[in-house]
Parts: structure tokens; C-alpha cells; sequence
């Protein structure tokens, strides 16, 4: 509960989060590991450093007091301790420094607690320290070196680590990108076939990536041979059963027209629920995958329904360009939802909207629609809903939406059933993923 706001930032991909991973330990590593050195070494270092010149620069001021009585004092200890004198006629109360000298907080602070005459620690040229002293001679300005007071070269230590650290994160990351190939290829291989298409694909990879991979191999071939199963099944049957209808309608040939019409009629609707069977056992994965323009392809339907005396009309189209889809069988899906529209409505609309991630094809119509409750029953396969899908209007075998739904299933997509706001019937909205 605490932590499920955090997923909202949270790197989505496998790769974002095995990196974050890998790089967050190393950050906050180097993080802690500076704060100790800094705190704890480098600090003492300033310190002690500081302090030993602070009593080397009280030499000099003792050298000031006494140099009426002792005139060779100061010079030698200028020249012992390596340091250069001026007398200015004013002195300075404001410490300078770099702004990335995080080490000069600590030498003012030295400065100024071992010497009460110091009134500014100046430290913005590069390599000197200038003290700015109130003798009671006067003002007087001593300067020397930097690296007397504070560790040469201390930022080397994190440069070090920002390089090595830098270095090892890269070299880590390809072995983790060579880890992770494997799963990713597993991802694709698995994303394909759930569109239906079946790509080349051999497990590799650590020794659970290759039990995941053979486990998926054995997965893929079960199906496929599960729906070669089910189509020759149903395809045998199916054909079987034309050879006695066709008999049938030999036999009825020679009856009169008044016992024959009755019976005619019920051989063409075997005929029809026989044609349904086939075109279900067929399935969605007959055809392969090409570029199609989906607007193209829908302006076709719907004029093979115009022509037909149907009132459908492409009222709408958003996107352009070709989609990879199987266009067989999107075909039949179309005309599945279009065929049910104009069966059990007056009139339907048609509307297309391709974007980067999806195609949507929508079909609305006026008819009855369907009940919130029985959407989800209308998608099984011979599904038959009385009474608000008439049956009286149209002869079907309740396989129309149910091949629809395979059909947005094998592109990655889905089929989704509501109430059109426009004509107040069923809306069926055919999505696939790109």
C-alpha cells in the first residue's frame, strides 16, 4: 500500500528496471562512500593541515611584536616559512572562495578560530590563501601556498570514481543486455503468435530462460496442432455432409412444387449453417500478414453491400496509411458485423480510425442491440440470443461475432460490444493492435 504510488515511476520495460537495478546500488554506493571520505577524511585533513599553518602564520605575528627589538626576525621567518607580507591600507572582512571549494568552509573556520587578528580568508585565486591580519602595527596581508593548508589533488578520488564507476556500469549493462536477449526474443516470439503468426525462435539463455522457451515451443505446437485438429474435423464433416444434401436436392427435384418449396427451404439453410461451420473450422490463421489500407479495404465492403440493396454507409474516417493485418480474414470479420447489422437493423454506419497503436472499425447500427448482460454470451461460438436478435429476420448459426472475435484476438486486438450513441442499436467496435 505504502510503495503503490511509487509504481506509477517505475521504468515499465524489463530493460528500464533491470537497469535501475543495477545503476541505483552504484549511485547510492558512491554517494555514501563521498559523504564518509569527505566527513571523515578529507575534513580531518583540512583541519590538521590548517591548524599546523595557523601556528607557523602566529610565528609571524610574533615576529611583527618583536621586530623593533630583533630586526632579522621577520625576514627569517618570511623566508623559513615560505610566506610574502604586504601592508595595505585597509584591510578586507569578507571571505572569498570557489564556488565548488567546499574545502575552504573549513580553513575560514580554522583561520579564525586559532587567530584573533584575521579578518578575511581569501582563497579565490587559484593555488594561494591570502590573510588579511589586524596587527597592532597595522594591516597586513600574508599569502602562501594552498596546498599547505588543504590536500592536493583531493577531487582525483572522485573522479576515480565517477569513471570506474561510469566504466563498470556499462560493461555491466551489456552483460545484463546480453541476459535479457534472450527473454525479449521469448516476449516477441510469444507476442507473435498470440497475433497468429509464428516466428523462428530457439530458446537460449540462462538455464530458466531455456526451460521458459522450451515450455513455450511445446505450448505453440500443442495449438497448432490442436486447430489443425478442429479445422480438418470440422472440414471433414462439413463435406461429408454435402454429398446427402446434394441427394436431397436431386430427390426434391422430382416432387410438386407445393411439397417441394417447404423442403427446399430447409436444405438451403443446412446449406448455410454448412457454409458457417467450414468458414468457423477455417479459423483466422489461413492467410498470411500484409500491408493493407484499411480504408480502402472497408470502402470495398461496404460497397459490396450497397449493391446488394443494404443501407451501409463509411460515414468516417480518421488516419491514413497501411496496417500489417491478414486481410482475408479481417474481411470476414467486417462483413460478419455488417451482415448482422443490416440483418437485424434498417440502416448501419461504418467508421474507420487508424492511429500509431491500434486500427479501430466500428459498426453502429438501429436495430435492437444487445443487453449489457448478454454481450459477453453474444462472443461464444453459436450463441443465439432471442428474442432481441430476431431470428425471424435473418437465418444464422450465432458464429458471426464469435469468427469476429477470433479474428481481434489473432491481431492482437479485441471486440468490443456497447449501445451507439448516434442510432441507438448495437455498437461493435473491431480493434486490432499494430
Amino acid at each position: 500500500m505504502f510503495f503503490r504510488w511509487l509504481k506509477r515511476y517505475m521504468p515499465r520495460s524489463l530493460y528500464g528496471r533491470a537497469a535501475l537495478i543495477l545503476i541505483l546500488p552504484v549511485v547510492l554506493l558512491q554517494l555514501v562512500v563521498s559523504f564518509g571520505l569527505v566527513t571523515r577524511h578529507f575534513e580531518g585533513v583540512t583541519e590538521q593541515m590548517s591548524r599546523a599553518v595557523a601556528r607557523e602564520v602566529q610565528l609571524f605575528i610574533d615576529a611583527v611584536a618583536v621586530k623593533e627589538s630583533v630586526p632579522d626576525a621577520l625576514p627569517t621567518v618570511l623566508n623559513t616559512l615560505d610566506m610574502a607580507v604586504t601592508y595595505p591600507t585597509e584591510l578586507s572582512y569578507e571571505d572569498t572562495r570557489v564556488w565548488y571549494d567546499f574545502s575552504a568552509f573549513i580553513i575560514s573556520r580554522e583561520f579564525r578560530a586559532s587567530l584573533p587578528q584575521v579578518t578575511a580568508v581569501q582563497l579565490a585565486q587559484d593555488g594561494k590563501v591570502f590573510l588579511h591580519l589586524d596587527l597592532p602595527d597595522g594591516p597586513a596581508i600574508l599569502d602562501f601556498d594552498r596546498d599547505r593548508v588543504s590536500a592536493s589533488n583531493s577531487h582525483q578520488l572522485f573522479v576515480n570514481m565517477v569513471f570506474f564507476g561510469a566504466v563498470l556500469t556499462f560493461v555491466a549493462y551489456l552483460y545484463l543486455r546480453n541476459q535479457l536477449r534472450p527473454i525479449k526474443r521469448l516476449a516477441v516470439a510469444a507476442e507473435a503468435f498470440g497475433r497468429g503468426r509464428s516466428v523462428a525462435y530457439s530458446p537460449g539463455g540462462a538455464i530458466e530462460v531455456r526451460a521458459a522457451g522450451s515450455a513455450f515451443l511445446d505450448m505453440r505446437a500443442r495449438i497448432e496442432r490442436q486447430m489443425e485438429q478442429r479445422t480438418l474435423l470440422l472440414s471433414g464433416v462439413s463435406h461429408d455432409l454435402r454429398t446427402p444434401l446434394t441427394r436431397f436436392k436431386l430427390g426434391l427435384s422430382l416432387l410438386d412444387d407445393v411439397d417441394r418449396e417447404p423442403l427446399e427451404r430447409d436444405v438451403e439453410e443446412m446449406q448455410r449453417m454448412l457454409d458457417a461451420f467450414l468458414s468457423f473450422a477455417r479459423g483466422v490463421y489461413e492467410d498470411e500478414t500484409e500491408g493493407v489500407d484499411p480504408v480502402v479495404l472497408t470502402t470495398e465492403i461496404v460497397e459490396d453491400f450497397k449493391r446488394s440493396g443494404a443501407d451501409v454507409a463509411l460515414v468516417s474516417t480518421e488516419g491514413s496509411g497501411e496496417v500489417e493485418l491478414r486481410p482475408a480474414t479481417v474481411r470476414r470479420a467486417v462483413e460478419n458485423l455488417i451482415g448482422n447489422a443490416v440483418r437485424y437493423a434498417n440502416c448501419a454506419q461504418v467508421s474507420v480510425q487508424i492511429t500509431d497503436r491500434y486500427l479501430r472499425i466500428r459498426v453502429e447500427d438501429d436495430g435492437p442491440g444487445i443487453s449489457p448482460a448478454q454481450r459477453e454470451e453474444a462472443l461464444k461460438p453459436f450463441a443465439r440470443l432471442e428474442p432481441g436478435r430476431n431470428q425471424n429476420k435473418g437465418i444464422g448459426v450465432g458464429l458471426g461475432l464469435s469468427i469476429a472475435a477470433d479474428v481481434a484476438r489473432a491481431h492482437g486486438g479485441i471486440l468490443r460490444l456497447g449501445e451507439s450513441e448516434t442510432l441507438g442499436g448495437l455498437r461493435a467496435d473491431l480493434v486490432l493492435g499494430m
